[in-house]
């Protein structure tokens, strides 16, 4: 079966004087998909982002959104996808109900005032709909901000850390919004430094370092690249080096000690290490042990054993821009 991008962009490069932000992006991103856009900080990922929206425009490389050309067809591609930035879009002096009215007409919606209705109560905004948004928590005023990007009913939906800053209940509901949408067909690329959020939401995960798509794969793809984790919880501080040096030799990879808890722990290379084999290890090596355990890899683990992260601050402090600056 042949399969449909949403998103598809070749080579894409892009220059802030001497910083070279992106340095040829491949992306694909399947439609009715969720794909998660992951890096460290400084890696491209809101460069990107603002380059795939078209508020930046490539240095070299091409890009198709929706099936559009993202340079000779930017008004088109605009008029396919709805972008949730970092800041927020909405007016805080407007009460909730009229900033979707005003994004609706700015769209040429046809029957605003019913689409406005139909955002407020899926986001559980009714009832704070006649509040000025500026009075709004930080978890409703986000919602605000997907509503806002869902007026016009887009197929392509980029948000840039939609979650960043809120308590564990708006991020649940910002994740259930997410599912809604990709149920509905809407491919969704996003951006997060939350790695349980990626590892929830997404279909796919791009790593991006170093302003290239570094790896590529569902979740589950890319914590096999990495192997497992191995960690020992030793009864005796000072047996911490001893464990640190065993994990090292039977992992290949550098051990975190944390003094505190008593724990040492490094993700293993080894396919071939079992919990058995490293509980001998230590015990052989003199480690006192408390516990030992041997579980898959988190995404945090793939993220820190597979991207470089010493880049700096992120991107090049060009997260200025809203869904407000994609008005048709």
């Amino acid at each position: 079966m042949t399969t449909t991008y949403a998103v598809l962009s070749e080579g894409l490069e892009k220059r802030f004087g001497a910083v070279h932000a992106l340095r040829g992006l491949d992306l694909a991103v399947a439609e009715g998909t969720v794909c998660g856009l992951l890096g460290p900080n400084g890696a491209g990922k809101t460069t990107a982002v603002r380059l795939l929206t078209t508020l930046l425009r490539p240095d070299a490389g091409s890009a198709r959104i929706a099936g559009h050309d993202l340079v000779r067809e930017a008004a088109a591609v605009r008029r396919r996808i709805g972008v949730t930035g970092q800041s927020a879009s909405v007016d805080g002096d407007l009460t909730g109900r009229q900033n979707l009215r005003l994004f609706a007409r700015l769209h040429r919606v046809r029957d605003a005032s019913a689409r406005t209705d139909d955002l407020l109560d899926r986001f559980g905004l009714a009832e704070a709909a006649d509040r000025p948004a500026s009075t709004l928590s930080g978890g409703m005023r986000r919602r605000l901000d997907l509503a806002a990007s869902l007026v016009r009913r887009p197929d392509v939906l980029f948000l840039d850390e939609p979650t960043t800053g809120l308590d564990p209940a708006s991020r649940n509901r910002i994740w259930d919004a997410v599912r809604a949408l990709k149920a509905e067909g809407t491919t969704v690329l996003l951006t997060t430094q939350y790695l349980e959020e990626a590892d929830r939401l997404a279909d796919d995960i791009a790593l991006v370092d170093r302003g290239r798509v570094a790896h590529t794969g569902s979740p589950a793809e890319l914590k096999a690249l990495v192997g497992s984790y191995a960690e020992a919880v030793v009864t005796d501080a000072d047996a911490l080096a001893r464990a640190a040096g065993v994990l090292d030799r039977l992992t290949g990879t550098e051990p975190a000690l944390d003094h505190d808890r008593r724990t040492v722990g490094a993700v293993s290379t080894d396919q071939t290490l079992t919990l058995p084999r490293l509980v001998r290890e230590l015990d052989a090596a003199g480690v006192p042990l408390a516990d030992a355990s041997l579980r898959p890899p988190t995404l945090d683990d793939v993220f820190l054993r597979l991207t470089d992260d010493d880049t700096g601050d992120d991107d090049t402090g060009d997260n200025t821009g809203d869904s407000k600056e994609l008005v048709a």
